[in-house]
């Protein structure tokens, strides 16, 4: 098998897989520099409604500005084990997509109670 059909060959999952990863709408409350982490980072704080406010590290600096996203509403995966980042811990995981110019977050195309998970 050559190196680019590895690279597109997916595993099947079942819907019981799928059911397992809480992914949610959260709203960023704030934002914050994370000057000690190895890559451009911010440190990120979501409100996900009836899960509560979470943080994260992301490497979304090429292309948000923090001011730029406080008020967004995000996607996150909200039941990964937490992750320590340095000196932070990670509650969530931010969802995006990598591209060439940096990552570009997940978008919600109308806005959705805070908590509202993915169907």
């Amino acid at each position: 098998m050559s190196e680019a059909a590895a690279a597109t060959q997916v595993s099947e999952i079942g819907w019981a897989d799928f059911e397992k990863v809480l992914i949610v709408a959260g709203t960023i409350t704030r934002v914050e520099a994370f000057p000690e982490a190895r890559k451009p980072a911010w440190k990120v704080w979501a409100d996900f409604g009836p899960y509560g406010e979470r943080k994260t590290s992301a490497q979304i600096v090429a292309l948000y500005p923090a001011e730029e996203l406080v008020g967004r509403q995000i996607v996150g995966v909200i039941n990964f084990p937490e992750k320590q980042i340095g000196p932070f811990r990670s509650q969530f995981l931010l969802t995006g997509f990598h591209t060439p110019d940096g990552v570009v977050l997940t978008a919600i195309e109308r806005a959705v109670p805070n908590g509202t998970r993915l169907a």
